[in-house]
């Protein structure tokens, strides 16, 4: 009687490591993709970054250029 019973635990415990391994592999997918995401976000956020600075660069040069500009008309007159 108990033979039968450790058999049929065996045979049981097959499928169920199964399932459980299965959901593991489904576990490690998706925690890659959304590691693949987050990795593309971080790299759309640093070009945003990048292209910000820049813009703030070119700003700041057009109001030193403006700022020289006004300061010779003031002498001018």
């Amino acid at each position: 009687m108990l033979t039968a019973v450790l058999i049929v635990g065996i045979v049981m415990s097959v499928p169920i490591t199964a399932i459980i391994t299965d959901h593991n592999r489904r576990v490690v997918k998706i925690k890659g993709e959304f590691m693949r995401d987050e990795i593309e976000l971080e790299k759309l956020k640093q070009q945003n970054f990048i292209m910000e600075t820049e813009k703030m660069k070119i700003e700041l040069e057009q109001m030193k250029l403006d700022y020289t500009s006004g300061k010779n008309e003031i002498v001018k007159i």
